[in-house]
């Protein structure tokens, strides 16, 4: 079984054509399994399904990952965890016309990271939970994840278009001047993440390592005035930045929202039947 693993893992095109239209990740369609398929797989005929990716073995036939549109363990699926993930050949999908069979508009994570513990260090934590108080952006997803670094790069998985990380980072500015950055994640080298600890370069290359990495990453960064052992408790200057930068993410969210909808210049897709 792991050989076959292996071969699945491969990332194809970001979408294919099927009887015309264009499905990739968002695409809702419905499953056909084809009436040789296991007993399981005919249990889902018909079921409508949300597409998560498009994967190529090495033969170089596609197959479409899915998770079920009223799957409440959907979330599951978007982790790439068994059970909530289903794999069909481009035959066994049917595209859903018209509205229903649009992309899903894009989605956007904000990922508050940081240790509480220790001062300005929690800044991001503490403008997820502002976030989380205010009225959102559609397709704004918060979450706190404050030093989980290895439930953040799988959550990245899910068919996300950009994320926003929020943290605090020292970079010789006065504190709580904010700061945003775009990462330049350097190729090669294997990641290497702790259960309990938060490197987002590390967290960065263990998502593509996965097998994916939204197209947009963005890092909303507060200079700290103090990252000692202090509990729950922000410097004034660092404070005073929490919803200025609340504001800033929803800017960028928005914006990378935007962008998703925007047809990039790129390759057509493969037309497969």
């Amino acid at each position: 079984m792991t050989g076959f693993w292996t071969r699945m893992a491969g990332r194809g095109p970001a979408e294919v054509v099927i009887a015309g239209v264009p499905v990739g990740p968002g695409s809702r369609v419905r499953l056909r399994p084809r009436a040789q398929a296991d007993v399981f797989d005919l249990v889902l005929d018909g079921r409508v399904a949300v597409v998560e990716s498009v994967e190529q073995d090495d033969e170089g036939a596609f197959h479409i990952a899915v998770t079920l549109d009223d799957d409440p363990g959907r979330d599951l699926g978007e982790a790439r965890l068994p059970g909530h993930r289903f794999f069909y050949s481009v035959e066994e999908i049917e595209p859903l016309g018209g509205q229903d069979g649009s992309p899903a508009p894009g989605r956007v994570l904000v990922a508050g990271i940081g240790n509480v513990f220790l001062g300005d260090d929690g800044f991001g934590v503490e403008v997820a939970r502002h976030l989380a108080g205010q009225a959102g952006v559609a397709g704004m997803e918060v979450v706190d994840f404050g030093i989980r670094g290895m439930d953040l790069a799988y959550a990245l998985q899910r068919d996300y278009t950009g994320v926003v990380f929020v943290d605090a980072a020292q970079r010789g500015l006065a504190p709580g001047t904010l700061t945003v950055l775009e990462p330049d994640l350097p190729d090669g080298g294997g990641a290497s993440v702790e259960t309990h600890g938060m490197d987002p370069v590390q967290v960065l290359r263990l998502a593509r390592q996965l097998g994916r990495l939204p197209a947009r990453v963005r890092v909303v960064c507060c200079e700290p005035a103090s990252v000692e052992e202090d509990p729950f408790e922000l410097s004034a200057p660092v404070r005073a930045m929490v919803g200025e930068a609340a504001g800033l993410v929803k800017s960028l969210v928005m914006e990378m929202i935007a962008e998703s909808a925007t047809p990039d210049a790129r390759d057509p897709a493969p037309t497969v039947r």
